[in-house]
């Protein structure tokens, strides 16, 4: 296990500013590692959450994204005449439906997360094993604050 000696502590105001920076940043440069820049950002990441959250009806999927229903169902209707989503009767609810991926979104998908991996493993291989080790913690770290 690492020892990671900082030279100084920063308080929590400091690294907060910090980190924000710094997160804000990495998010910016893979979010510009694209297959496709012709996909809103919205609707890449609806297609994201039905990717890992399976099917779900448009007001659940606008709840997921922190959107109003309204606004999910446009993002619906534009990802449905893309030919990435299908919507299908809801099985107990015919005021419903669900909304699930199709073949060709989830190989969309799948290339863009090939590309912003790819960016990010040339960038990581350019660290030193110590960087690299510091950064594996970090994340494990990261993905707590997330999480709670």
């Amino acid at each position: 296990m690492l020892t990671i000696v900082p030279v100084k502590t920063a308080t929590p105001p400091a690294l907060a500013h910090d980190l924000r920076l710094a997160v804000m940043r990495l998010s910016r440069r893979l979010r510009s590692q694209r297959a496709d820049t012709s996909m809103t950002l919205t609707h890449l990441a609806a297609l994201s959450t039905l990717y890992a959250k399976g099917p779900l009806t448009p007001g659940e999927l606008a709840a997921h994204e922190k959107v109003q229903p309204p606004s999910m169902t446009r993002v619906v209707c534009a990802l449905e005449e893309r030919g990435f989503v299908l919507r299908a009767p809801h099985p107990t609810d015919g005021r419903q439906v669900i909304v699930s991926l199709t073949p060709a979104a989830e190989d969309f998908l799948l290339e863009e997360i090939r590309m912003r991996e790819a960016w990010l493993t040339r960038r990581l291989a350019e660290l030193t094993d110590e960087e690299r080790e510091i950064l594996q913690v970090a994340s494990e770290v990261i993905g707590r604050l997330v999480d709670s």
